[in-house]
């Protein structure tokens, strides 16, 4: 009872080797816990001061009788710890001890660690009666290590919620504020250019919308890393949405989605580029392309997953020196994902962006 009523699995460590040396009535006690290759990762002791603990150095390295009970999980009782062939003696600064009695904690068929209790009080050995109680308390020990253990992963669990709901709460904050108040600034700067006499003024409000632009596109990146809450799959679908939806707030043309969920699922890792593919296509469609209708899909073609964005605008001339750096830019991105880059357009006759994704494993020229 004493032992479960301590919730915190360093308290319960500490708890079960004070109660070990109660119980079997001995002057010192440790709780050696074992983690990867069987070595010791914390020693609780019982009994040894901290001035003490500090002058014998460091974690014992599991040798010697220490490390009969790491390899051969069953109870050891010792008279005289010196006399065991095994034993390797004590580093300086250890008070001396004689008698012993080990016994393995057992958690699930597998070993957490094991008390040592030395120098029994009164007597010159540990007897059966010893080893019987600390048996018992070893088996309920393993129990309230195991609670503890599970109290932890749930406070751990609640605080990363906690987390998880804060990102999403700033997420959408600024989603529904910042970006949007941009993308509005944004149209009121492109309508402004459109009016204005002067070339620098141009040249200036033209500058002003690209920094915009770039604003609002590690904004999107930020917002797509803070928002895990959803299942990884979804995220690609929601996004896409939620970017045709700004779009739409800040342009007279008609937008349409089709979006595949099940294929931006099989998508997900190369959202980060395909949900820029899509903001430049879509932004080259609103601000140059003059479109009364711009649709996005994603969808399959065969074996091959497809993102379109296509619009009845004007078009462009691809040898357009003014249109090479975007171009460069979608070739890059699609480069960096294994995809092939398709752009169909001709002056008066719309553009089509065709970003194709082969299967895994293979790529798209």
């Amino acid at each position: 009872m004493v032992i479960a009523s301590e919730l915190s699995l360093p308290a319960v460590l500490q708890k079960i080797i004070d109660l070990a040396c109660d119980v079997a009535d001995a002057r010192y006690g440790a709780l050696g816990v074992l983690g990867g290759g069987n070595r010791l990762t914390d020693f609780i002791t019982h009994g040894v001061t901290d001035e003490e603990r500090r002058a014998i150095g460091t974690l014992p390295e599991g040798h010697g009788i220490l490390g009969v009970l790491i390899h051969d999980a069953h109870p050891l009782r010792l008279d005289r710890i010196a006399d065991d062939p095994r034993s390797v003696g004590f580093p300086p600064h250890h008070p001396p001890m004689t008698s012993f009695l080990g016994v393995p904690i057992t958690i699930r068929g597998k070993v957490f660690g094991n008390l040592y209790l030395t120098e029994k009080r009164g007597a010159s050995h540990f007897d059966g009666t010893d080893e019987e109680a600390i048996v018992t308390l070893a088996a309920q020990a393993a129990v309230a290590i195991e609670n503890a253990r599970l109290v932890d992963e749930t406070l751990y669990q609640q605080r990363r919620l906690a987390v998880l709901e804060d990102r999403e709460r700033i997420a959408k904050e600024l989603h529904d504020g910042v970006i949007q108040s941009l993308y509005a600034v944004g149209m009121s700067l492109q309508a402004t250019e459109a009016v204005a006499a002067d070339p620098e003024v141009q040249g200036r409000l033209a500058t002003a919308v690209n920094d915009i632009d770039g604003a609002i596109r590690a904004l999107r990146d930020y917002i797509f890393g803070l928002s895990p809450g959803g299942p990884a799959d979804q995220q690609l679908a929601l996004t896409l949405e939620d970017l045709a939806n700004g779009f739409r707030a800040g342009s007279k043309a008609r937008i349409e989605t089709d979006i595949d969920p099940a294929v931006t699922a099989l998508l997900a890792g190369r959202a980060p580029q395909l949900v820029q593919i899509a903001r430049e296509a879509l932004s080259n469609a609103v601000r140059h392309g003059g479109a009364s209708v711009i649709r996005l899909r994603v969808g399959s073609e065969g074996s091959d997953r497809v993102m379109e964005i296509g619009d009845d605008g004007v078009g462009f001339a691809t040898e357009d020196p003014a249109a090479g750096h975007g171009l460069r830019n979608l070739q890059h991105r699609a480069t960096e994902i294994g995809a092939a880059l398709e752009i169909r357009t001709a002056a008066g006759e719309g553009t089509r962006v065709r970003i194709i994704v082969a299967p895994d494993g293979e790529r798209r020229a």
